[in-house]
């Protein structure tokens, strides 16, 4: 903890850096991914302050749309689309995921009942072999699976159809530090 305090301390020693930040935020992409510590999306980006709003949750989950039981993470995306006006949407899932694994390998979380009960929104559980560390074709068919919920987003729906958002599915692999998206032509992952 102590290295996290002593750069906190300097970190506010360069105001002039910030300034602008506090005249607003205009970020053109929402990054939604995993709370998985080793995923740091402006690392992966290169994204400053202020370009990208984040989206961090359990396993890169986009839960059900529910109007009348609205969620945080949805709360978050309708903010980016609607307020922010954010022009595309990446859904990024990443190798090792310790979420995606257990879903693949079918897990029991009994222990950890909201851990267990989040979970149950990523359904239908992602393909994949439960002997796979990297849970790779697990963790692409939930980045899918997430893309397809967001599409039923009533902002996101709307913004679709007005050709005003685009949607991207992103696999980063935490070993290499590579990411892939998919095309959706071949149906595959690769490079970008």
């Amino acid at each position: 903890m102590q290295p996290l305090i002593d750069n906190a301390r300097t970190f506010g020693q360069r105001p002039e850096e910030f300034a602008k930040l506090a005249e607003g935020q205009s970020p053109q992409v929402l990054f939604i991914t995993c709370s998985d510590s080793r995923v740091v999306p402006a690392l992966i980006t290169g994204a400053r302050p202020g370009e990208l709003f984040e989206l961090r949750t359990a396993g890169n989950i986009v839960p059900p749309y529910a109007s009348q039981h609205p969620t945080s993470e949805a709360a978050t995306i309708e903010y980016a689309v609607e307020v922010l006006g954010v022009r595309d949407v990446v859904v990024c899932g990443h190798s090792h995921c310790g979420a995606v694994g257990a879903l693949v390998r079918g897990d029991d979380l009994t222990a950890v009942p909201a851990v267990r009960d989040w979970l149950a929104h990523a359904t239908p559980r992602p393909a994949g072999a439960a002997e796979d560390p990297e849970v790779a074709e697990g963790v692409q068919s939930h980045v899918l699976t997430q893309l397809l919920r967001l599409r039923s987003y009533p902002c996101v729906e709307r913004k679709l159809a007005e050709g005003r958002l685009g949607l991207h599915a992103w696999y980063y692999e935490v070993h290499t530090g590579a990411v892939r998206t998919h095309r959706p032509q071949t149906d595959t992952f690769e490079s970008l």
